[in-house]
């Protein structure tokens, strides 16, 4: 590979061809630690033309490519196997244009998620897709994930804020579809090819999303449920009463509150009873209005109607960051107490309250002892439902058996019409699952659409498919 090596220097300089093992580490292994691979060697190519020009020397040395953003992927999709070219594409961080008056921004795949939300408040705009890695979080990875996060109750996920892309191929050839339309009816809409995609069809490069009004007026409400099934109606209530000034509705369980007043420093329960279902309700305006009045008035009835136990409603925006604090460091919080078998699954929102009463009672039943964490984005029917044990010696021999445990979830998901990742892919880790999941015909017409665009199989192989 002396040659290849050789070439991507010339291309991209020596001081961004990384081979020595202490400088590639940090782009070895994800987030959670599962996956760790070897590239042949970590290239950080600076501009489209850079990447167009390693990806096309690739080819030409028949070297696959895997590509990466942030690292901050839950299934393994942006980690190598071993002996590709792993393409950092975290230099590619400026912003080419905003255009408010078509509330547009368009970025390069580096830039993260805060940095693009930054750009659009500059602007007087917003960017909604917020998650807790956003601080790191690239919107290339974004896309290439679909990812969605708290606001796709109102705003929709990462397809659905994208106008247009600019992609490098897998022969290295540059798709410049860098439109800022709403409509455009002249043939295949290429760029859905790509979200979602995770780096198998080609590297996102660039892309032009949609910016929406900034809020003028936010109220955020921690509200006691006494069920799953009580939290769904009040969700339909607060649609009904409020409609679409509800932004987000998220929903935490029990211990995924315990873990974060355990593990995570400042971290207090906004209500004094123990309550074993809660609910972060986040509604907003563009007008200046007063919101806390009718998400109050929803509430009380709430409680009338058996719905709601208690609330606390943020007073201040520092008592608003606490409460988003709760739910955004679950995943932190689980990180530091161990491993546990995490399910990103969607389900028809109606259907949530039985899912989790079926599959906790066959866990449960098949697993003596099991701690179920379950939280998540109600609001658009997604919901990480994960499970460990207390004790690390029990929970050793728990995620052993992540195969029985995984069954168990995902049958039960499909059953009741869901999908086996919602919003994290598929990665490294669902794979092979998905198969169980997914027709005939559509794995038939997936594989066909990734011979057509990558017939060689080098765009990041062994995720996927």
């Amino acid at each position: 590979m002396t040659p290849l090596l050789d070439t991507l220097r010339t291309l991209l300089g020596a001081d961004h061809v990384l081979t020595d093992p202490f400088d590639i580490a940090p782009y070895c292994t994800d987030w959670r630690g599962r996956y760790s691979g070897q590239p042949l060697c970590v290239v950080r190519p600076g501009t489209t033309d850079e990447v167009a020009a390693a990806v096309a020397a690739c080819a030409q040395a028949g070297v696959a490519v895997v590509p990466q953003g942030g690292n901050t992927g839950l299934c393994g999709g942006a980690t190598p196997v071993n002996g590709e070219v792993l393409v950092s594409l975290t230099r590619l961080d400026r912003i080419r244009a905003i255009d408010p008056d078509n509330n547009t921004l368009t970025v390069e795949a580096g830039c993260t998620l805060a940095a693009v939300q930054t750009a659009a408040a500059a602007a007087g705009r917003l960017f909604p897709l917020s998650l807790a890695a956003e601080g790191t979080a690239t919107i290339g990875g974004n896309l290439s994930t679909n990812a969605g996060g708290v606001q796709v109750l109102r705003y929709g996920n990462a397809r659905e804020l994208c106008l247009g892309l600019e992609v490098v191929l897998p022969d290295g050839r540059v798709w410049n579809g860098l439109r800022g339309l709403r409509k455009d009816n002249t043939g295949y809409d290429l760029k859905h090819l790509f979200i979602g995609a995770e780096g198998t069809l080609g590297l996102i490069t660039a892309a032009v999303l949609k910016l929406f009004s900034r809020p003028r007026s936010v109220a955020t409400a921690w509200t006691a449920v006494p069920s799953p099934a009580a939290a769904v109606a009040l969700l339909t209530r607060l649609r009904e009463k409020i409609g679409g000034r509800v932004t987000a509705f998220e929903l935490i369980g029990r211990p995924a509150l315990d873990l974060v007043l355990q593990h995570i420093p400042g971290s207090h329960d906004p209500l004094p009873e123990h309550a074993p279902w809660q609910v972060l309700i986040e509604l907003s305006d563009t007008m200046e209005t007063d919101l806390s009045a009718p998400l109050e008035e929803v509430l009380s009835d709430a409680a009338e109607a058996g719905e709601a136990l208690d609330a606390a409603l943020a007073r201040s925006l520092a008592q608003t960051h606490a409460l988003w604090a709760l739910r955004e460091n679950i995943s932190e919080a689980q990180k530091i107490e161990g491993l546990s078998i995490k399910h990103d699954i969607s389900l028809p929102v109606s259907r949530i309250p039985e899912f989790i009463a079926r599959c906790d009672a066959a866990l449960v039943a098949a697993f003596a002892g099991v701690r179920i964490v379950c939280f998540g984005h109600l609001g658009d029917g997604n919901l990480h439902y994960n499970q460990s044990k207390p004790a690390a010696q029990d929970n050793a021999e728990f995620i052993a058996q992540t195969a029985a445990v995984n069954r168990i979830v995902h049958d039960l998901v499909h059953e009741f019409g869901g999908s086996i990742s919602a919003e994290h892919g598929l990665g490294q880790l669902k794979r092979d699952e998905i198969q169980r999941y997914k027709s005939a015909v559509e794995m038939d017409l997936m594989r066909a659409v990734k011979r057509a665009l990558d017939p060689h199989g080098l765009m990041n192989p062994g995720k996927v498919l």
